[in-house]
């Protein structure tokens, strides 16, 4: 049977009176490959904060791994060192490539060996062997995506959530995207991405969460896949 790595149940979020999502119920299987689908303001960014821990929802509950979140400020902070946003336009810092790649990691007081070891494996997930001593911000935007991608990895997320990973991006860096999420979620890593490509979700072999002004559209729903059965359509959720 099939673990729940989320479950929502009456969460509802608001930013005054503009309503975020109002999710009746919804449950995300670990190590399950997910992509959120919906109209700008549909409730997608509310919905990932939500998962990442960064927005706290105005009512109902969140439960982790079957523990239901409380949104201490203690919880959440480790809460998110299990969790791990990539936002469509990541922030790098100056310095190289390395260093980005590391940031997280020397704040977790690793060392040095393992941090070397961290940054090739990394690199190398993301195609971009050798780019260790590069200058971050000269890289080209799907080289930065890239560069972001293998920070939030070096981490070893549980969950790993994107906020439109493809868009704008040149054709080699959207397919090794796409490559490597589906490998990521073979090897059990929840991944969950937001996105307009409508076609997205076939090529993943993905189960489609549509999002329409802030409530399911229905049920998720499991696309085809030889490679990812992980989605159990047990959510009876309706807008």
């Amino acid at each position: 049977m099939s673990i729940a790595k989320y479950h929502l149940s009456s969460v509802q979020a608001s930013y005054g009176k503009t309503l975020g999502v109002a999710i009746d119920e919804l449950s995300i299987t670990a190590g399950g490959l997910y992509v959120l689908e919906g109209a700008n303001g549909s409730g997608k960014s509310t919905l990932l904060g939500i998962l990442a821990f960064l927005n706290k929802p105005d009512q109902g509950t969140v439960s982790f791994d079957g523990v239901p979140v409380n949104w201490t400020r203690k919880e959440c902070a480790l809460l998110r060192r299990r969790v791990t946003l990539l936002h469509q336009r990541p922030y790098l810092f100056s310095g190289s490539v390395a260093s980005n790649v590391t940031f997280g990691l020397a704040a977790r007081g690793a060392s040095k060996t393992m941090v070397q070891n961290v940054i090739r494996e990394s690199l190398e997930k993301v195609g971009l062997s050798g780019f260790e001593s590069r200058t971050a911000r000269k890289l080209s935007g799907g080289e930065s995506r890239r560069v972001a991608l293998a920070r939030a990895l070096a981490c070893k997320p549980e969950v790993l959530l994107l906020d439109e990973p493809v868009a704008n991006v040149d054709r080699a860096s959207a397919a090794l995207f796409e490559s490597l999420v589906v490998s990521l979620a073979a090897a059990g890593m929840t991944v969950v991405i937001s996105s307009h490509d409508e076609r997205l979700g076939a090529r993943l072999g993905a189960c489609m969460i549509y999002l329409e002004d802030g409530k399911l559209a229905g049920p998720p729903e499991q696309l085809p896949s030889k490679a990812l059965p992980h989605c159990e359509e047990e959510n009876d959720a309706h807008s």
